[in-house]
């Protein structure tokens, strides 16, 4: 008999969703990526948030829209960084309820980053400033110190 434990199908969305969230960021974390690298990167962002979509809820899709705005701007893709920062966007304001303070302050952050990327200077500062305001608003001090660490941290073009 074999001990292995048997996952409801929510449950391996979960784990499969997660698991890949974490390989997104040790991608992204990582010096010295290569383009192979950088593919598997993008493919796990997807495949995070396709597991998200399947069982998560609207704070988990943004999340993962976020991750893809952010990965779509590490790689310079700026069309692709807007159109993920804007879903992000537009499920932060479609529902409020359910999302946590610092979830205002990376939407801002992911619209800033995908401007600044595609060049476009107004936009790009509108939100820099309303991400640096959400950030300030954060409640919990660990949650602040996160997002001032990812928003002080990267590629801003030089608008920052």
């Amino acid at each position: 008999m074999t001990d292995e434990k048997q996952y409801t199908e929510k449950e391996a969305h979960y784990l499969f969703a997660t698991s890949f969230r974490e390989r997104t960021w040790d991608l992204l974390d990582q010096p010295n990526r290569t383009s192979e690298d950088d593919e598997r990167m993008l493919s796990f962002a997807h495949a995070s948030l396709a597991h998200w979509r399947f069982i998560g809820t609207a704070v988990r899709h943004q999340r993962g829209e976020w991750m893809l705005a952010r990965v779509y701007a590490v790689l310079g893709k700026s069309d692709l960084a807007v159109e993920y920062a804007r879903r992000c966007r537009s499920l932060l304001e479609s529902e409020k309820s359910e999302m946590e303070d610092f979830d205002f302050a990376f939407g801002a952050e992911g619209l800033a980053r995908a401007y600044a990327i595609a060049g476009d200077r107004p936009e790009a500062l509108k939100y820099i400033a309303q991400a640096q305001q959400a950030g300030e608003a954060i409640a919990n001090q660990d949650d602040r110190d996160a997002f001032f660490k990812e928003f002080n941290g990267g590629n801003w073009n030089g608008m920052k």
